[in-house]
């Protein structure tokens, strides 16, 4: 039982709130009411569950000597000793098994896509993270990539449910700034240690990082403050002249994000902060539900 604890804990589920972007394509596509698609998109979060705690496997093993230097990390299941390294690799082959080949199962539109991720995703533990504003790219377009697979797996055979430039705009803008604040966390809270956890942070400073966050921001707010006044179809939306009143709890979110990463300190762990920060919680649903109201009452 310690050891499935052990593996399960490597397979980082509170990292899994990432994922819950997958259904994204099932509620703006207007199609959160059809049981078969839902249950595909369900599907479709369990693949990227399983594939993204791969990656996590491949990342704790190959960063194993500077995961034991840092304060939070020290503790991972790899890193600690508690799972060995050989029971990781083949742990880690057998889940990248059963999620490629379900996903599959699905269509291959989205097995596809699953593919190009799983495969950037290992890119990126390896070589990609070590490049400067490119590691914070890449981790954007992971976010981004689950987004689209989320629409490929829900789509029919035949059918093509189209991909709006504002959804991808908007999902990567909010990736990238939640990247930028995790990067600034981890430079000050590691401070000398920095480079030894993570090489890249060298060519990092907390001024350039402000301003990445400030750009980033704006950007954020407006791509979703344009996506609401002149990105949403009439035809798609039943009112679709509400869906400006979103807006403030997007901007809202995005203050109390930024609150939290300059007066608290925190912002190391976004999945950590969306279900602990009351202030965050409340945001989501209210926004949630705001956007539900807009398309389907």
């Amino acid at each position: 039982m310690q050891k499935l604890f052990a593996i399960l804990t490597t397979m980082r589920p509170k990292q899994w709130t990432k994922n819950l972007l997958l259904f994204a394509g099932l509620i703006f596509s207007h199609n959160l009411t059809d049981t078969a698609r839902g249950l595909r998109a369900v599907a479709a979060f369990v693949v990227f569950c399983l594939l993204s705690g791969v990656v996590y496997f491949i990342n704790d093993i190959k960063d194993l000597e500077s995961d034991r230097n840092h304060p939070l990390k020290r503790q991972r299941p790899i890193a600690s000793g508690e799972l060995g390294v050989t029971t990781a690799i083949v742990v880690a082959g057998l889940l990248a098994a059963v999620g490629l080949a379900w996903a599959f199962t699905l269509n291959f539109k989205f097995a596809a896509i699953t593919s190009v991720y799983f495969l950037l995703m290992i890119a990126y533990s390896f070589f990609l993270k070590h490049l400067v504003i490119l590691d914070l790219m890449v981790v954007a377009m992971g976010f981004v990539i689950r987004s689209i697979a989320g629409i490929y797996a829900i789509e029919n055979p035949g059918e093509h449910i189209p991909i709006t430039p504002w959804f991808i705009t908007c999902v990567l803008f909010l990736a990238l700034f939640l990247a930028i604040c995790k990067r600034r966390h981890e430079l000050i809270l590691l401070a000398g240690k920095a480079t030894s956890h993570r090489p890249v942070l060298e060519h990092y400073s907390p001024a350039f990082l402000d301003q990445m966050v400030s750009v980033v921001t704006t950007a954020t707010v407006m791509s979703y403050a344009l996506y609401v006044t002149s990105g949403v179809k009439k035809e798609s939306v039943h009112h679709h002249e509400h869906m400006i009143w979103t807006l403030p709890f997007v901007l809202y979110g995005i203050f109390r994000y930024l609150y939290l990463v300059y007066r608290r300190d925190e912002g190391g762990a976004p999945e950590a902060l969306l279900l602990k920060d009351p202030g965050l919680i409340a945001t989501v649903i209210l926004w949630l539900v705001s956007i539900l109201w807009v398309f389907y009452l």
